[in-house]
């Protein structure tokens, strides 16, 4: 959408908009300054919010990785006879498309470029779902191999999900007391998890869980690919509806403008290092929830820092397969993923397929 596009009162709400999105952000700024939490205010304060979600520095050094790049990595041959998954492919795809994306040379210098020795990095999952249809365990231990290669301790490395119910079923183990990866729910912690005082992003008003408030310094998003049928696809950007205490407020008009007035809020744009998207299984029909008759293995890994890049490729990577299962398009459905377009509006990303590098591995 161009600005010349824009009505008059759609260009006020955005004018607005970004001013809250401003005000929010420096007061997030002054709390990170406060506890070490990382990120450089003078790369930051006075850049646009594109700026803002790409430009992330530490120790002085600003990352040069293009925003705008997602990474496909599939092998079909992932799945060993017995339907299990080979491990070492799993993790062999992942490390080699974080190195695509941060045009590293090894897999260490990869993880390295995205996240320091001292970060505390909450690894958000997607588990509403069940085990057939959230993170493999094997995905999410290929990450955390990855981040101790960047120097992460294991104590600061959070898995984490809306309540502890929907990891156990997804097949984690509840682990919060210990010296090692601490794996629990925002209902784990006292007093119900979620922070006291209401944020405002956008139009929406809620309370952040505390693990994406407090204890983590960065942020890995690990979402599904998947159909939704309220919002179209549940991807990257809806993911971050599980780290608010009200998400069902925010389902009308096909979850649009606030899953990307969501987004804009810093303790997510502020803190995200990367999303992996675990595409070994997929489903284009029927979602949230998993309706084995309209899943297929997709067999990939899906990886980017562009949310809006990221879910613009997995809304056509949908849309092709409900071509081919001769299913109409979202639009044509009604639940056309509006948000995505919003988002790129708000600065937060690129939508144009132009303009996204789209690599394959």
């Amino acid at each position: 959408m161009s600005i010349t596009s824009l009505t008059f009162c759609q260009l006020i709400s955005i004018i607005k908009l970004q001013m809250k999105i401003n005000k929010e952000r420096r007061r997030f700024l002054k709390k990170t300054l406060k506890i070490g939490g990382g990120i450089c205010a003078s790369t930051i304060i006075g850049r646009s919010l594109m700026d803002y979600a790409s430009c992330i520095a530490w120790g002085g050094e600003t990352l040069t990785t293009n925003s705008s790049t997602v990474v496909i990595a599939r092998d079909d041959s992932i799945l060993a006879e017995t339907g299990n998954l080979r491990e070492n492919i799993v993790s062999g795809l992942l490390h080699k498309a974080v190195m695509q994306l941060t045009n590293a040379p090894s897999q260490e210098k990869g993880w390295q470029t995205l996240f320091k020795p001292d970060d505390v990095v909450g690894i958000k999952l997607n588990c509403l779902s069940g085990k057939n249809m959230s993170p493999h365990v094997t995905v999410v231990e290929s990450i955390i191999q990855g981040l101790k290669s960047a120097g992460i301790k294991d104590n600061n490395i959070i898995v984490f999900e809306r309540i502890n119910r929907e990891l156990e079923t997804s097949g984690f183990r509840i682990r919060r007391m210990t010296d090692g990866v601490r794996c629990f729910g925002t209902d784990e912690l006292p007093g119900g998890g979620y922070e006291a005082e209401l944020q405002f992003a956008g139009s929406v008003g809620t309370c952040f869980s505390k693990i994406v408030s407090q204890l983590c310094t960065a942020i890995i998003n690990v979402p599904v690919l998947k159909d939704h049928d309220l919002a179209g696809i549940s991807v990257a950007m809806k993911n971050f509806f599980g780290v608010i205490h009200n998400p069902n407020k925010y389902h009308g008009n096909n979850c649009n403008p606030f899953v990307a007035e969501l987004n804009t809020h810093p303790y997510i744009t502020g803190k995200v290092r990367l999303i992996v998207c675990d595409a070994l299984m997929a489903q284009y029909n029927g979602g949230p929830g998993c309706k084995p008759q309209w899943t297929w293995n997709y067999n990939g890994i899906i990886v980017g820092r562009d949310p809006v890049a990221l879910d613009r490729i997995c809304h056509n990577i949908i849309e092709e397969k409900r071509s081919e299962m001769r299913l109409p398009s979202l639009k044509q459905a009604k639940r056309e993923p509006k948000y995505i377009s919003t988002a790129a509006t708000l600065g937060l990303g690129i939508e144009d397929l132009s303009k996204i590098k789209l690599v394959h591995v």
